[in-house]
């Protein structure tokens, strides 16, 4: 007699329903799909939807021991064993907030084995893996998970999407009884995801639908989810926007809250896996007990922080928002935080006089602009290069822009010049990624020498120059410029003069890379909306839309080629040098 564990018959569950849904993706297309999960779809509404929508993948979450074991899943089922994975940060969160876990502790993958249809479609199953290992603490959540089959769904691709259409399908769904029930925008993959709750008995399962618009159509995206808000929240009366408004009326303590929490230095003296009680941190960190139990339950409501309910005395561990704030975290935004509830907090005390005058009310509290500010004070310098570099995720996909691949597999090594590059953190990046590239910095004397250390740390210092001047001195002769982050600090004048020192160092062939945040053209939620009330506040700069920066670089003989989102809300502007009309062809 064969004994089976029940750690193998879970792994057989989990095999048999991979098999079940490769075998639906390959057996279903959108027309015969579409009417089972919305019941009396038909006529032009159904042509209209599979007209326009491709059905894509089937998804499910699955919960393997270890990587091994989902290769074997895979090749039992016919997939391909080696189909690359990638973190799922959407799945974890919600894994998270489902089961009160910090999200640290949830190691979620993503991967598309290939499935042809019936016809040769390419098509894919949408697996998600929660590494589950034995004794591990999560078998809880597979089994719960296994039952509610929350993360399983069925994906259809908008061919061909504009916002018209993208709003006129989202419409038949939800007439013919689909519950908008969230989504969102992923810059890495330039989509838009739209998810739906069908009114129909699950069909093998699945009850949630996807809808994936490549591109970026945020107005869409806002309208579906004001409608998941108010099929999620029907209770809310009309009591709510004195609510919603005393709420955000103490966003202030938010900021001071997260400010202290850091000033502190808490989230170095916690972790993630252990609780600390409230005494004991206070005599890590010389606070008051009391006051910093106040201060952890607040942080608690943020996020921040978790409390640990199995403890008799109260405590706290830090989850994965909070070790955010630690000093040695990779991509610590303690310095953010520092700064937003430093200096920029005080000004922003006085943003009145800002929006009477135009003129920056940092300008008016400290007497002078912020840059002149900081550099009077190395130590606020030096938080402000590492406030900037806190955003540098924005960064990341920024080495395998097609300029950037460009240049570095030129027959002859490139050189990319970073304009006012700070500390030398994306040249780092980009000179890291591609060994022959060659880099130029200009910036401050005072950024420099961080730039010289940060660039000689990682290796790549040999192969940059360093140059300390200002605007006037951008560096001829280089085959890609940057300017990240820069212009916004500017109002239209300098910007162009700005441009026009970079237009005439460039030659010929060269292109320029503007990483800035773009205001949508829209009015849809943006952190550029927010980030032109700071650049308002104080700066005296300002966020654009994409036509103004267009503007901005014919000014200064410049032509924009186009843009591509990147992380938090960033985009990547490319330009070139506009021809020059040749004068002795005439125009017609």
């Amino acid at each position: 007699m064969t004994t089976t564990l029940p750690g193998e018959t879970m792994l057989l569950d989990d095999t048999a329903r991979l098999r079940a849904a490769a075998e639906f993706v390959r057996e279903h297309d959108s027309a015969a799909l579409l009417p089972l999960l919305l019941p009396g779809l038909g006529g032009p509404d159904l042509q209209a939807l599979a007209g326009h929508c491709r059905f894509a993948h089937a998804g499910l979450l699955l919960f393997p021991p270890d990587a091994d074991s989902l290769r074997t899943q895979l090749a039992d089922c016919g997939l391909a064993a080696d189909t690359p994975s990638h973190p799922s940060v959407v799945v974890r969160e919600r894994l998270a907030r489902r089961h009160r876990r910090d999200p640290a502790e949830l190691d979620v993958r993503i991967l598309r084995p290939q499935v042809h249809g019936s016809a040769g479609e390419h098509r894919a199953v949408e697996v998600f893996a929660l590494t589950v290992p034995p004794s591990s603490g999560l078998e809880r959540i597979a089994a719960y998970e296994r039952t509610r089959r929350h993360e399983a769904h069925l994906a259809f691709e908008i061919e061909h999407p504009d916002p018209l259409a993208l709003r006129g399908l989202c419409a038949i769904l939800v007439r013919h009884g689909a519950r908008p029930d969230g989504g969102g925008y992923n810059p890495h993959e330039d989509g838009t995801v739209l998810y739906f709750t069908t009114p129909a008995d699950p069909v093998r399962g699945y009850r949630r639908l996807e809808l994936y618009a490549h591109g970026d159509h945020r107005a869409a995206l806002a309208a579906h989810l004001d409608h998941s808000d108010e099929h999620q929240h029907p209770h809310r009366t009309a009591g709510q926007p004195a609510e919603t408004l005393l709420r955000l009326l103490t966003g202030a303590w938010t900021t001071q809250a997260l400010a202290a929490f850091a000033r502190l230095s808490l989230p170095d003296a916690m972790d993630t896996r252990t609780a600390h009680r409230t005494e004991d941190l206070a005599r890590l960190t010389g606070t008051h007990p009391r006051s910093l139990a106040t201060l952890l339950r607040y942080l608690a409501m943020l996020g921040a922080v978790t409390q640990d309910p199995d403890q008799e005395q109260e405590g706290f561990r830090l989850t994965g928002l909070g070790a955010l704030l630690r000093a040695d975290a990779p991509g610590s935004m303690r310095p953010l935080a520092l700064m937003y509830g430093g200096p920029f907090y005080r000004s922003f005390g006085d943003l009145d006089h800002a929006v009477r005058t135009g003129q920056p009310a940092f300008d008016r509290l400290f007497g002078e602009n912020h840059f002149d500010h900081f550099a009077r004070d190395p130590e606020l310098a030096a938080l402000f290069d590492r406030s900037m570099a806190a955003s540098s995720r924005m960064f990341e996909p920024l080495p395998d822009h097609p300029v950037i691949t460009a240049a570095a597999q030129a027959p002859q090594p490139a050189t990319v010049v970073d304009v006012a590059g700070g500390n030398g953190g994306l040249l780092g990046r980009i000179l890291t990624a591609h060994p022959r590239l060659r880099g130029v910095l200009l910036e401050r004397p005072h950024a420099v020498e961080a730039a010289r250390r940060l660039l000689g740390a990682a290796g790549c210092g040999a192969r940059c120059d360093y140059r300390a001047g200002d605007f006037a001195d951008v560096p001829p002769g280089g085959d890609v410029y940057v300017l990240s982050r820069v212009l916004h600090d500017w109002d239209d004048d300098r910007c162009r003069e700005i441009l026009r020192h970079c237009a005439r160092a460039m030659p010929a062939h060269a292109d320029l890379l503007v990483v800035e945040r773009l205001l949508p053209a829209d009015g849809t939620p943006s952190l550029a909306t927010a980030w032109d009330l700071h650049m308002l506040c104080n700066v005296g700069g300002r966020e654009r839309r994409a036509d103004h920066y267009a503007r901005l670089l014919a000014d200064a003989s410049l032509q924009l080629v186009g843009h591509s989102p990147l992380p938090l809300d960033a985009h990547v502007l490319h330009a070139r040098r506009a021809a020059v009309p040749d004068p002795t062809v005439r125009r017609s």
